[in-house]
Order: C-alpha cells, then structure tokens, then sequence
C-alpha cells in the first residue's frame, strides 16, 4: 500500500460523500494504491451509515467506530493504528484542507522528506476570536517549549512510515499530535496553503475543547508553567516581607494602623490566590501523570472492518 488517509469523523454526514468523491479524484490521478480509514468518533447523525454504506462497495474503504465519543486527537490515533500504507495522511472530513494539496505534499515526501505538513497563509470562515487566540497560542507554545512545534498548521499532513512507527511507540494518553511529530524530528518542511470556509455542517471543536487541547499541548511539552509558580513563589515571599516591614513599622514606629489589620488580609488574599493557581497547575501535571498510571485503553471500538 503507497498511501493510507486516516480522516477522524464527527457528525460530518454532509462532507462524507464529497470528500470521498475529491480524495479517490486526487488519488486516481496520482497513480497510487491507496486506502482511506475513516474513525467515527461518536457521531450522532448519519455519518456511520453513510460511510458504511460507501465501505460496503469500495474495498478501499475502511471505518472503526467508537462506543462512544473519544476526542479528535484519540481518532486520528486509532488510525494511525491501523494504516499499512508507506505514508500516511492526516486530513479532517469538513473540506477546510484541500485534498488537491495532497500530491504536492507525497512530492516533496519523495524528494526526501519525512514529514511534510500544510501551513495556513489565511484562514477564510472564521471569527477574529477564533483567530487571535490561535495565532497566539501557537507563538507562545513556540516560545516555551524546547521542541520546535510549526506555527500556524493543524494536522493536515502526510508523514512516512518510518515518522509513524515511532509515533506509535509513545504511550501518553493526552494526545497532542502536532506537538509529538515535532518531537520526533526527522526531515520537516512545508507547503502554504489558504484554509477555505468549513464546506457544511459545524464544527466540533467548542471553546472548552480548545481549551483542553491547548493544556495538552502545553503540558505535554512544556514545564515552563511549573517554572512560573516558582517565579511566583519568590515574588509573593518579596512582597509578604515587604508588607512585613510595612506593618512593623506602622504598629511600633509611626502608629499610624488600622484596626484590623487591613494589609494583613490583603496579603492574605493575594498569597492564597498564587496558591490556588499553582495548586491548579500542578494538579493539571499530576492529572495527565494519573491517566498514564492508570494505563486504560486509549479508546474503545465498537464495530470495523478492519482486521
């Protein structure tokens, strides 16, 4: 098998057929043998039965299906799983990354790459919001971990095989996929391309979903958080002695204090507040150290066709 796409799918029933339609086009005319593997992840519309119905007259089709809906990062893992082509493609099912862009992509692979992704020039479709908070966090993600994570790319991208045995070989259970193909290295490059407007349907990706996946890409390649509650402990300890001095100096010196003690509650407040955010953040460390220690499997498939 030359190449296998692997394409995470969540109430999609209005992309499916299309997508299929313009991915088996690009294949075709790239001469290659191919399969695609398509992961429904909990969906509850149509979406199965659309792409069992597609897998039930073409033999290139494959599908797994969740019991339940286990995040984008978990499907596109079980995938990969799965796959026997020498490359692989990772592509999402609202059209927003061009198949077209594929042979580009398996072109620069077979020039001497080992992974080739897709960055994005312009985003079409979507809110400002939505746009700061991306070209933002991907900066700091940049500047803060010690690996080099692309800025400004998902994870539409075609990665050898070589690139994919050892993806398979990590263990960590909050998934942070971009972040751990970086990690492994290889040879990397990169075609621009725009981002067009999602084709139908709505995406599943809510705030407090990107807010999750934002933690775990931070957590998973990043210590520095833990750094800044150690930064913070050595400021609020300056301040807390400074207000020390300022209230020893008022109780013997001037006289000059309040009933009560209003500066000593002020402090108070300030120090457990640093105290409840460090807390927070450790937690989120010891969380992800828990699910690995607890070692459940990773998602859990209902039905497929796949051996």
């Amino acid at each position: 098998m030359d190449l296998s796409v692997v394409i995470p799918i969540y109430n999609e029933e209005e992309n499916i057929q299309l997508l299929y339609d313009r991915l088996s086009a690009v294949m075709q005319g790239m001469g290659v043998s191919y399969e695609f593997m398509f992961v429904n992840d909990g969906s509850k519309d149509k979406s199965l039965a659309l792409i069992k119905d597609l897998a039930a007259v073409k033999p290139e089709v494959k599908y797994i299906d969740f019991s339940r809906n286990f995040g984008h990062q978990i499907a596109v893992t079980a995938g990969l799983d799965r796959v026997v082509g020498d490359a692989v493609v990772i592509i999402d099912a609202d059209l927003q990354d061009p198949p077209e862009l594929i042979p580009d992509m398996y072109a620069r692979m077979k020039a001497g790459f080992e992974v080739v992704y897709a960055r994005r020039k312009k985003r079409k479709g979507e809110s400002w919001l939505k746009l700061a908070t991306a070209k933002w966090f991907y900066r700091i993600l940049a500047r803060i971990t010690s690996v080099e994570i692309p800025v400004d790319t998902g994870d539409f991208r075609i990665i050898d095989r070589k690139v994919l045995d050892v993806l398979k070989d990590m263990p960590e259970k909050n998934k942070y996929l971009r972040g751990q193909i970086a990690w492994i290295g290889f040879r990397q490059t990169y075609i621009e391309y725009e981002r067009q407007e999602r084709h139908a349907g709505e995406t599943g990706y809510t705030f407090r979903k990107m807010l999750r996946f934002a933690l775990d890409g931070i957590t998973g390649f990043s210590d520095f958080p833990l750094k800044i509650v150690t930064y913070f402990g050595f400021m609020v300890t300056a301040f807390a002695f400074l207000v020390a001095v300022y209230v020893l100096y008022s109780r013997f010196v001037s006289g000059n204090y309040v009933q009560g003690w209003s500066s000593l509650m002020i402090s108070l407040l300030f120090i457990g507040g640093v105290q409840m955010i460090a807390i927070g953040i450790i937690g989120e460390y010891l969380s992800r150290m828990n699910n690995n220690v607890r070692n459940r499997p990773l998602y859990i498939i209902r039905e497929s066709n796949v051996d």
